[in-house]
C-alpha cells in the first residue's frame, strides 16, 4: 500500500510532490492526460517567480519534475478512471486497469479549458491562442487581439487585455452579452474594446503557417462571411475541472470544482489542489502553493495515523 498518490503533474501536482518526497512519504504520482499541465502549452511564462527572463512553459515543468525525482518521488504515465474514497484504504483504478491502494491522496488533476474546436485552434495553441488573458496577454503590445465569449470571464479577460493591446475585439455569437450587467457595461465603456455581437470564429488564420494574423467570423444571422486582422485569439468560454473520476463521493460546486477546506475534501485522507478546486485564480503560483499545502496536511494526516 502506498502512503500517498499525488494525481495530476501540473504545477500544483509537482509541487505536492516535491514537499512530499523531501518528507520521505515515497509518493507515487500519476501523470495523467496532460502530463506538466497547462503550462505545457505556455511558450514562455513571465511571472512565475525567480525567472526574471522568463521560462519556457514545458521546461519549468521538466525542471519541477526532475525536482521532485531527485527526492525519491515516483512517476507512473496513467490517467485515473475511478476512485474509491470511502474508508480505508484509499484506491485508485487507472487505465489500463491497475487498482492501487493508498493511506492519503492528493488530487491535483487540474481543470481542461474550453476550445471551440476549430480547425487550426488546436495546433496554434501557444501560438496566438490561449485561454489565459493573464499569462498571455503582455506578449501582445499595440496589436490587436480578440477575446471569444460572453460571460463575465470574457468581460475580465476583454479589459485585462486593453492595457496591452491595440483593440480587444469582443466577438458573441448573441446579440447581448450574459455576463452580469456590471461587468458588461465596464467592457462596453472601455473604448479599446470593440464588440462584435451574432457573430462565431470559424477558423484562425495563420498565413505565416506559424502563428495567428487573423480570424474567419460568420454572422450567423445573415451568414456573411469575413475576415479579421488579429495577432492572438483569447478564448474565453470557460473552464471543465478534471473531476469526473470523484463525482457522488467528494463534494463539488455546480460546475463541477472540488469544495475543499485548506485543501482538505470532505473525505479522509483526500487533500485536492490547483485548479481543480480553483475557479478564480487558475495561476500556476497559486497552484504551486495549494500542492505545498496539500503535501503539508498529507503529511500531518499521516502522522496523526501513526503512518508518519
Amino acid at each position: 500500500m502506498e502512503n500517498l498518490i499525488i494525481l495530476g503533474t501540473g504545477a500544483a501536482g509537482l509541487t505536492a510532490a516535491i514537499y512530499a518526497a523531501r518528507a520521505n512519504l515515497n509518493p507515487l504520482v500519476i501523470d495523467g492526460l496532460q502530463p506538466g499541465g497547462q503550462l505545457t502549452t505556455t511558450t514562455e511564462v513571465e511571472n512565475f517567480p525567480g525567472f526574471p527572463e522568463g521560462i519556457d512553459g514545458t521546461e519549468l515543468m521538466n525542471r519541477m519534475r526532475a525536482q521532485a525525482e531527485r527526492f525519491g518521488a515516483r512517476f507512473q504515465f496513467n490517467v485515473v478512471e475511478k476512485a474509491q474514497l470511502s474508508g480505508t484504504p484509499l484506491s485508485v483504478t487507472l487505465d489500463d486497469g491497475q487498482t492501487l491502494e493508498t493511506r492519503t491522496l492528493i488530487i491535483a488533476t487540474g481543470a481542461s479549458a474550453k476550445y471551440i474546436g476549430l480547425p487550426n485552434e488546436q495546433k496554434l495553441i501557444g501560438r496566438g491562442v490561449t485561454s489565459c488573458a493573464t499569462c498571455d496577454g503582455a506578449f501582445y503590445k499595440n496589436v490587436p487581439v480578440a477575446v471569444v465569449g460572453g460571460g463575465d470571464t470574457a468581460m475580465e479577460e476583454a479589459n485585462f487585455l486593453t492595457r496591452f493591446a491595440s483593440v480587444v475585439y469582443l466577438i458573441h455569437r448573441r446579440n447581448e452579452f450574459r455576463a452580469s450587467k456590471i461587468m458588461a457595461q465596464r467592457a462596453l465603456s472601455n473604448p479599446k474594446i470593440k464588440p462584435i455581437y451574432d457573430t462565431v470564429v470559424e477558423d484562425v488564420l495563420d498565413v505565416s503557417k506559424n502563428e495567428v494574423t487573423g480570424l474567419k467570423l460568420k454572422n450567423v444571422k445573415t451568414g456573411a462571411l469575413s475576415d479579421l486582422e488579429v495577432k492572438a485569439l483569447f478564448v474565453a468560454i470557460g473552464h471543465q475541472p478534471n473531476t469526473a473520476p470523484f463525482k457522488g463521493q467528494l463534494d463539488m460546486d455546480e460546475r463541477g470544482y472540488l469544495i475543499t477546506q485548506n485543501t482538505r475534501t470532505n473525505a479522509p485522507g483526500v487533500f485536492a489542489a490547483g485548479d481543480v478546486q480553483d475557479p478564480s485564480y487558475r495561476q500556476a503560483i497559486t497552484a504551486a502553493g495549494s500542492g505545498c499545502m496539500a503535501a503539508l496536511e498529507a503529511e500531518r494526516f499521516l502522522e496523526a495515523q501513526g503512518h508518519g
